[in-house]
């Protein structure tokens, strides 16, 4: 069976390879469309939203809205947004369309008349906020009469003229010092100089917007992205919202969920749990708040429940109490009976359903799925779905169907000239007689007869995965195309695969995860031939980077390391870090009441054993792994006189983001693993470098 299945895939690669297509590069990868999260029009006829298109030789990344009918057509840019126009949003009538531009330098919110029948803009955009701290994150009232937003403001000021004032002052002033007094002063790759970022109101017509959550809170709470932390009640009275208001941010991940009149006054706690609760959405009927909850407090990565609150009696019931997955982007059925969720499994993200009224919740539809909208009839399910060998790109699916259709093909033009491999999944005993499951990517031209040098790489988090989707910063595809496997494992701390095997890496990082890895390596060149075991380089970022410097220290297996952004010192990584949370919960405390642990866990503990070599690479802007890290690996590496290279990044954070530098990364991180797994092909030109 297994000799079949490898032939059939042989002679797949062989006929896409005979189409003329080519191995993917990174030029490639930059000329795709970034597709965004779908938003219905109100008639049921439209799907709006956003793409970012790259450019390298500005070194920009520029979103502009999109159009597509919703019973299938082609999609259409709205070119009178004109470029930098994102996150768009219909009015409760579906004839105007707000969206967030900085057309005239600052963000702030636009505004524009839609045709309904043809799916067309009409007219000028024109301003709706002028706040001199910018504008984002921006929805309609239901009635159509305001909008909300959110904007980076000074606490104590009550008008935006103060805030102007301040923001003057301070680009102005020669003296760039801070005085700070409280931890959190800097968080992921930003200082914070005393700023919160406060939810505003304002008439869909222009004017003053007003300050609807004063105080020195964040409303909404820093976020990586997903659905708003916010909602506006059906009958336009109430707003909802997320906040941390705890003393002790930097230690504590108690997000709860705050009700507020619309009108303005004092906000009221309605969550309970000591964990997270955030993204309230309202039923369409306005009885019940949904949203995302954790109970347990200081640990980002406990198990997100979906749970929805009776508005007339208070009570907060679970409906997915006895769902073992991450619920992830959720929206509600109009008639409010049920809500669609997507969540994370075995290297997917399938979308179910739940009945407010109890019941378990059911598989509706398979694939990596995300961003859910819903038609105005509940007939149409619309989200974006991605794979391992192609981005974002939006789906729709009818109700009770199981087959789903896309929506849009942004990208076909270049994915019709690019040969891309499908993840195959295998599963192998890890640590403790564990099932675990691993992926590996073929290159082009693949021939099951040769023997390849491999990738192997590990995934941050540690609370992440491999799988079905896509990503511009650790591209499989973009790894295999130089003639390499590719090998992903999915250890101990990896999601989708239940909460216990997410927590059984919690204060045990260089323990079952370790071995998950290395016995996954060990399926690998035993299972598959073509698999050249004596030529791989392990290669990761943060807990990826954590993990190939622990192997350094564990291990002489590999030719070569790949480290980004790694904790080398658990002890200092400590110090300067900024989610305090985040050590404290997987090292099971702070490093004066947890020492013995901290240090047994510090793969600076090791480096007696370092004799691999290792390609550093860092961010002087990572606040959650500080570049000292990386400084310290490298001083290291040095006086060992192991073999190392450091790549320095003055500009990025914790992620590459700026096009330039990812072609540099991407080229550094190639002909470093070139130089030690294929010696006799340096020097050589290809398609990604």
């Amino acid at each position: 069976m297994l000799r079949r299945v490898l032939f059939a895939v042989f002679m797949l690669c062989s006929f896409a390879l005979a189409q003329g297509k080519r191995p993917f590069t990174f030029e490639d990868m930059m000329a795709l469309k970034r597709v965004g999260e779908p938003v219905v029009s109100p008639d049921g006829k439209w799907v709006a939203f956003s793409a970012v298109d790259v450019n390298l030789e500005e070194n920009t990344r520029k979103p502009h809205l999109w159009i597509v009918p919703l019973a299938g057509g082609e999609a259409r840019r709205l070119m009178m947004t004109g470029p930098g126009a994102d996150r768009p949003r219909f009015s409760p009538d579906g004839k105007r369309l707000i969206f967030i531009s900085n057309r005239d330098g600052g963000s702030q919110v636009w505004m524009t008349d839609f045709d309904t029948t043809q799916g067309i803009l009409v007219g000028e955009p024109r301003k709706v906020t002028t706040i001199s701290t910018e504008a984002g994150g921006a929805i309609w009232s239901p009635d159509g009469k305001y909008i909300l937003f959110t904007s980076e403001v000074w606490p104590g000021c009550k008008h935006d003229a103060c805030n102007k004032q301040k923001e003057e002052a301070r680009a102005k002033s020669l003296v760039k010092a801070t005085v700070f007094t409280r931890l959190f002063y800097r968080h992921w790759s930003s200082f914070n100089y005393g700023k919160r970022t406060h939810l505003f109101i304002v008439p869909a017509e222009g004017g003053e917007a007003r300050d609807l959550t004063p105080g020195d809170n964040d409303v909404p709470p820093f976020s990586l992205g997903g659905q708003d932390l916010y909602a506006i009640s059906p009958d336009g009275q109430e707003v909802a919202y997320t906040s941390n208001i705890t003393e002790r941010q930097a230690i504590s991940t108690n997000n709860d969920v705050f009700i507020v009149p619309i009108t303005g006054g004092p906000a009221k706690k309605i969550s309970t749990s000591p964990g997270s609760d955030s993204t309230p959405q309202y039923s369409p009927d306005g009885r019940w708040i949904a949203w995302r909850m954790q109970v347990r407090d200081g640990y980002e990565s406990d198990r997100f429940r979906l749970v929805i609150y009776d508005r007339k009696t208070g009570q907060i019931k679970n409906l997915t109490e006895n769902f073992d997955r991450w619920v992830g982007s959720y929206v509600w059925a109009p008639d409010s009976t049920a809500l669609y969720f997507s969540a994370e499994d075995q290297g997917n993200a399938p979308i179910y359903a739940v009945r407010v009224d109890g019941g378990e919740p059911k598989l509706w539809t398979g694939g990596h799925n995300d961003d859910l909208a819903i038609s105005p009839d509940g007939k149409v399910l619309v989200f974006t779905r991605m794979s391992a060998q192609r981005p974002n790109e939006i789906y729709r699916i009818a109700y009770g169907a199981q087959e789903s259709a896309a929506l849009t093909n942004l990208n076909e033009g270049v994915f019709s000239q690019v040969h891309t491999s499908p993840p195959e999944p295998f599963w192998f005993t890890g640590a403790a007689k564990t099932k675990v499951q691993g992926f590996i990517v073929k290159p082009p031209s693949f021939d099951p007869k040769q023997k390849y040098p491999v990738k192997f790489l590990i995934h941050g988090g540690p609370q992440g995965a491999w799988g079905e989707s896509w990503t511009y910063r650790w591209n499989a595809q973009l790894f295999a195309a130089d003639g390499y496997m590719v090998v992903m494992i999915n250890p101990r701390g990896s999601t989708g695969y239940g909460q216990r095997f997410i927590d059984e890496i919690n204060g045990d990082w260089g323990g079952k995860a370790y071995q998950d890895l290395m016995r996954g390596l060990d399926y690998v060149v035993k299972t598959y031939p073509y698999v050249d075991g004596n030529r791989v380089c392990a290669m990761g970022a943060s807990f990826g980077g954590y993990m190939a410097n622990w192997m350094a220290g564990h291990t002489n297996r590999f030719k070569c390391f790949v480290s980004h952004d790694g904790m080398f010192n658990t002890e200092s990584a400590y110090g300067s870090t900024e989610e305090l949370w985040f050590p404290e919960w997987e090292f099971k405390g702070t490093p004066w009441n947890m020492r013995q642990l901290y240090r047994k866990l510090s793969p600076h503990n090791y480096v007696q054993n370092f004799k691999t070599p290792m390609l550093v690479v860092h961010g002087q802007l990572d606040y959650r792994l500080d570049v000292s890290e990386g400084f310290q690996l490298f001083t290291t590496l040095q006086r060992l006189k192991v073999p190392s290279k450091m790549l320095y990044f003055p500009d990025e954070g914790h992620w590459v983001l700026k096009p330039q530098n990812s072609r540099l990364w991407y080229k550094t991180v190639n002909e470093w693993v070139d130089q030690w797994l294929k010696p006799g092909d340096r020097g050589q030109a290809t398609g990604n470098r």
